[in-house]
């Protein structure tokens, strides 16, 4: 049987970024070190695949810190916690470590160094999500205003229009936050931005990388999970960037094959907590489907690592 011809467009840089490989390691050196069970508020990343094969291990995933025994480690979560987190785990005295990625606890810095100046913080950022409401709960409930939308913006009521900062959630779209700082900036014309950007550079990187692909294929999957950000962010680029059918994706069994009938171009990526062993069974599917002729379009090159907690280290 003769399979019809497709090419594979692979983004680079695409999948595991530093701070969730670094909060992966954390949770499996956890184990290591204290033994099964070990307790994770919240998911660790937003992935599946990826919490499952923790659990496997002896990692136990709560939503609440309620719902820990007082006798096992707790970690927290890549995305960050509310400040009242670490201060009621310190109360029941219970081990834990912080797996919080660095550049969110550089927003977390800053939030706080901006309140300690007496500004008010506008917080961009999507509501409910773990990375706003840990970001948000490190001032006083109602000290952090959050808009979404450009919208949002015109509507917001401030102290003091005059003594104003803004933070971003760092997974958000790029050139959306653009336009929400570009209207926060009208409006307010004193509002005090962070030194350098707050969207990660894997953020940035995964969708410059899909900006890229999205005009030259029929097709773009994004392989991620539908409560990951930064994934969902990646197909709303992909669209925004000339794309006909972007689709997130979990697996290679989630691909809808009858919206790909007649395609002979795909583009593939996959959000910053979706393993690369998820983006092999995805071309294996095409592989058994097409005639696969794989190109990488690689716009960046990371080499950022992050440095585990030194309680986890083994010593030299």
């Amino acid at each position: 049987m003769t399979h019809p011809p497709l090419t594979l467009y692979l983004a680079a840089p695409r999948g595991f970024c530093a701070g969730v490989d670094r909060a992966i390691k954390i949770v499996e050196m956890a184990i290591e070190k204290w033994g099964a069970p070990v307790y994770v508020r919240h998911e660790i990343v937003h992935n599946k695949f990826v919490v499952d094969g923790l659990k496997a291990k002896g990692a136990v995933f709560v939503e609440e810190l309620e719902d820990c025994p007082d006798d096992r480690p707790v970690i927290f979560s890549a995305h960050g916690v509310p400040k009242a987190v670490p201060a009621e785990a310190e109360r029941r005295e219970l081990i834990y470590v912080d797996a919080t990625c660095p550049l969110v606890s550089k927003v977390h810095i800053e939030a706080q160094r901006h309140a300690d100046s007496g500004l008010q913080m506008i917080m961009i950022g999507h509501k409910g999500h773990p990375e706003t409401i840990g970001t948000m709960g490190q001032l006083p409930e109602g000290d952090v205003l959050l808009v979404e939308t450009v919208e949002d913006v015109s509507q917001v009521a401030v102290r003091d229009p005059g003594r104003l900062a803004y933070v971003t959630q760092t997974t958000l779209s790029v050139d959306d936050t653009r336009d929400i700082v570009a209207a926060l900036q009208a409006r307010f014309p004193l509002i005090v931005g962070p030194h350098k950007e707050d969207i990660c550079y894997a953020t940035t990187n995964r969708q410059e990388a899909v900006k890229e692909v999205a005009p030259k294929v029929d097709a773009l999957l994004v392989v991620g999970a539908p409560n990951s950000s930064n994934s969902r962010r990646l197909v709303e680029v992909a669209a925004k960037a000339g794309c006909a059918y972007a689709q997130l994706v979990q697996r290679a069994d989630h691909i809808d094959w009858r919206a790909l009938e007649g395609i002979t171009s795909v583009g593939i990526t996959a959000g910053a907590s979706a393993p690369e062993l998820l983006v092999n069974e995805v071309i294996d599917a095409f592989r058994a489907r097409y005639d696969v002729t794989v190109e990488m379009v690689e716009t960046a090159v990371e080499n950022v690592e992050f440095k585990v907690p030194r309680v986890l280290r083994v010593p030299a």
